[in-house]
């Protein structure tokens, strides 16, 4: 180190500084994302707000589960109720779900949203239905998908609604917590994800259209209860994310007539701990892209493209309905590299939404909508 000088002693301790673990700590410190941002109320709902979605005019819809469709006014912070919605399920994780506006809103006025459903025999299903808004009444009621009613249960009808880049409509059920009978069994409704034209039709290359027996609006399954769903901004890829049991939820790029494997393979256990596969993986069925054990209960999906977070532009947001938390999943393409928690102890975060201001919305159970904003500095 001679020719380091009179000064070799003090740059001999900066280095060692530099590279000791505490110095990666404290240059990281400032950059972690849960010290930059707080939530400010925007609309106070003692409810479950389940869906968000915005119509052209920047008016604000909210499903809340247990059966009301809310309208909040461009500029305003109150709700209004909407009437005309159909007779819904409500009860355990039942009720009025998602909800999302068709891609030419503008042009055609329909408003799409999901919610549970009893038949005849009491038994409970998930539907979608489309509709159009008349002041503050739905008009024009088209169901356009009532899965089959397997039991009167109350758990797992999912449920999320996207549309893609070509005009289709995507929407998930759960496996209605008949996991060894639905989920692998394409001739049966649950634990799927579908897909249809806008007005309820067949799209003619879904995966199963030719197999007489089948559910053809399957577009893929083995799924458990999928409650986030999102279309990738650049790809247009259609992404989910599904609540595994105890351990091993799961987030998925949905692919064609693709099996996600549930409950055949998977990264979770039985709620009492109890196996019930040993397998993580299996020829022929699709491996997660990301999974959490032990389980953080996700809810709400979004991917980032405001300028107003640059530190989470790019990369992807999912709520925690178990700790409370909005966590973001680093992305380099298809791939999830990392995750790290944005916000915390918001309770029960149900769903999170991009809107068209490039402000992120946070839809809390029992305390109602939140913006999410950087701190001052």
């Amino acid at each position: 180190m001679y020719f380091l000088g009179l000064n070799s002693k003090y740059m001999v301790i900066k280095l060692i500084v530099l590279l000791s673990p505490l110095s990666f700590m404290s240059q990281a410190e400032p950059l972690e994302l849960k010290n930059q941002f707080k939530t400010e109320l925007y609309i106070a709902d003692k409810n479950v707000p389940w869906g968000m979605a915005w119509l052209p005019n920047g008016d604000m819809l909210i499903t809340i589960r247990s059966g009301q469709l809310k309208i909040v006014k461009k500029g305003e912070h109150q709700s209004k109720n909407i009437s005309g919605l159909p007779n819904i399920a409500t009860g355990g994780q039942g009720g009025l779900l998602d909800i999302v506006i068709h891609p030419e809103y503008a042009n055609n006025g329909w408003i799409y949203f999901s919610y549970s459903i009893t038949d005849s025999n009491r038994n409970k299903s998930t539907a979608v239905m489309r509709a159009k808004l008349r002041g503050m009444q739905l008009i024009d009621q088209e169901e356009l998908y009532v899965a089959d009613a397997y039991n009167a249960g109350g758990r797992h009808f999912g449920s999320r609604l996207a549309f893609d880049n070509q005009g289709y409509l995507y929407f998930s059920i759960g496996d209605r917590g008949q996991r060894d009978l639905n989920p692998q069994d394409i001739n049966r409704d649950a634990g799927k994800v579908y897909r249809l034209h806008d007005d309820g039709k067949i799209p003619s290359d879904n995966p199963f259209v030719k197999n007489e027996s089948a559910k053809k609006a399957i577009f893929s399954y083995g799924h458990r209860n999928p409650q986030g769903m999102a279309k990738h901004p650049i790809t247009g890829e259609i992404w989910i994310h599904e609540h595994g049991p105890r351990g091993g939820d799961e987030v998925n790029l949905i692919g064609k007539g693709k099996n996600y494997g549930w409950p055949l393979v998977s990264y979770g256990v039985n709620y009492s701990g109890t196996r019930f596969t040993d397998l993580t993986e299996k020829k022929g069925m699709v491996q997660p892209v990301w999974h959490w054990t032990p389980s953080i209960a996700p809810s709400g999906m979004a991917f980032v493209t405001s300028d107003k977070y640059p530190s989470l532009k790019g990369n992807m947001l999912v709520g925690s309905l178990k700790f409370g938390q909005v966590i973001m999943l680093k992305l380099d393409g298809d791939q999830v590299t990392n995750q790290e928690i944005v916000k915390e102890q918001l309770v029960r975060v149900r769903n999170i939404k991009q809107g068209p201001d490039g402000i992120i919305y946070i839809a809390i159970d029992g305390q109602g909508i939140f913006k999410l904003l950087v701190k001052d500095k």
